[in-house]
């Protein structure tokens, strides 16, 4: 197919309008890296009341009622807005479906307030699915490639080839489904199945059923025409093992053939020193020397003492079981004992943000801490920091450690996913570009923070691993050809 594909990308937040990690940052850069190469591509996401019509420039497409989705037995009205995300080349048009009912909170899938669950996050995204599909049709626009991602898209290969099976509209629709965590897949009572309106012997394990629950992943992965991931590790891993599977391993082996392990990218116009507005002085890896002004500006801002050999350990993570922060507070108070500084930017679980303060609170010289989300702080700790901590449990891909690369903070990271895959060991003489640990386990963490520190005392060494990860090339270009190959082998079948 010579072409220009059309494909539309359906995500459930998409940077700059709505955030939660990093599935936000995927959705906004591939897209636009698509666009550059020729293809014509347009991104579907819900709009949240947070959204503002005014600064985002939102005009209507589809107005109030004339999308009517059945919920079981009840209806829902949505209507759609439109506006743009671009960077220096290209312009990508966002659709949004709106429904004040589900959509108009403060938050994404939970409740701000409370940290919990939507309760009807089941209704919220099988309205979703389902208007994606009715917008296409009302716009009379037809994609090549319908492209979703995660559980809260995980309906729409199924609607394609069931409800909307016979609608010419879609006949020659290929569907592609990407993982970006296999830990989050969308598992709801078995009566949210009625809501659905798929038929009732779908209700099945080769159907939309996993352990008596409506999964909405397993229905993607039942249904979808190729499986992507994150990263090749990932991949691998989310197939032969029943952890990092959850469950859902036999499934993924059974379909093998079709999965596919594609890297993310990261976005150089927003990820880099050279150019990032909020870095306090700019650098690259041919001045790498002004690294340590932005050291002192980090330290700063947590009413840290600067010294220059001193080494800074920089962390931004959500506080959850998966990225691996109990390791670290196993170990944390020896560490710091040790003329270590440690600061973290996070929110998550309130047990780890109490064990953080309390440790705050115990070295208040060496580590500071800050609880939720600070864009222009996360920039300062990628610029500032000397290393970079990410001891996952598991990592489908992770993307700061492709940040920490390119800022020249070197990276200590579990071998996991796409840790493993982004990041080389270091050995000797300069080679590698941080360091990596097999086994979960705290003895483990401290003793690659430990070869790290030594190596850190060698500055010149050290200078050598920094401009290593600072010339490694994860732009999306590479994967966005690796995408658009695959959509034209889906379409060749």
């Amino acid at each position: 197919m010579t072409r220009p594909l059309n494909i539309l990308f359906v995500s459930s937040e998409v940077e700059p309008f709505a955030k939660t990690g990093g599935l936000a940052d995927v959705s906004s850069s591939l897209p636009k890296a698509i666009k550059e190469l020729g293809h014509e591509i347009r991104i579907m996401m819900p709009r949240y009341r947070f959204i503002s019509e005014r600064r985002f420039k939102l005009h209507d497409i589809i107005r109030l009622k004339d999308i009517t989705i059945p919920i079981g037995p009840a209806p829902e009205v949505g209507y759609v807005k439109s506006s743009f995300i671009s960077n220096l080349k290209e312009k990508v048009q966002v659709y949004f479906l709106d429904n004040a009912n589900y959509f108009g909170r403060d938050g994404v899938y939970q409740n701000p307030a409370t940290k919990k669950d939507y309760k009807d996050n089941d209704e919220r995204f099988i309205f979703f699915c389902r208007g994606v599909l009715e917008t296409l049709r009302r716009l009379g626009w037809q994609p090549d490639i319908i492209h979703c991602n995660d559980w809260q898209t995980g309906l729409i290969p199924a609607y394609v080839k069931t409800l909307f099976h016979s609608d010419p509209f879609f006949r020659n629709v290929k569907t592609l489904f990407t993982i970006h965590n296999m830990a989050y897949q969308g598992a709801f009572p078995a009566d949210s199945f009625a809501k659905s309106g798929f038929p009732k012997d779908l209700f099945k394990p080769d159907g939309v059923e996993a352990y008596g629950k409506f999964n909405f992943l397993k229905t993607a992965l039942n249904f979808c025409d190729a499986i992507t991931t994150v990263s090749e590790k990932y991949a691998e891993e989310i197939c032969t093992s029943d952890e990092f599977g959850a469950g859902l391993n036999g499934l993924l082996q059974s379909r093998r053939k079709d999965l596919h392990g594609i890297l993310n990218g990261i976005d150089y116009q927003v990820w880099n020193p050279l150019t990032d507005e909020f870095v306090y002085r700019k650098y690259d890896a041919k001045s790498v020397e002004a690294k340590i002004d932005n050291k002192r500006a980090l330290l700063g801002r947590f009413n840290l003492e600067f010294s220059e050999r001193r080494p800074l350990i920089g962390a931004i993570c959500r506080l959850v079981d998966q990225k691996g922060f109990d390791l670290v507070l196993e170990i944390l108070d020896d560490l710091l004992r040790q003329d270590v500084q440690f600061v973290l930017l996070g929110s998550g679980d309130k047990e780890y943000e109490k064990a953080f303060e309390t440790v705050q609170k115990k070295h208040p010289k060496h580590m500071g801490v800050v609880f939720g989300f600070d864009n222009e702080l996360s920039h300062l700790i990628e610029a500032g920091s000397d290393m970079y901590l990410m001891p996952s449990k598991y990592e489908p891909c992770g993307l700061n450690q492709m940040y920490s690369m390119r800022y020249g903070t070197v990276p200590v990271v579990r071998a996991t996913g796409g840790l493993d895959d982004t990041v080389e060991d270091y050995s000797s003489n300069g080679k590698g570009t941080g360091f990596k640990f097999e086994k979960f386990d705290s003895k483990e963490l401290s003793k690659a923070i430990q070869r790290a520190l030594k190596v850190y005392q060698q500055p010149e060494e050290w200078k050598k691993i920094m401009r290593n990860g600072m010339q490694k090339d994860f732009s999306w270009e590479f994967s966005a050809k690796k995408y658009i190959n695959l959509y034209k082998d889906l379409l060749r079948q």
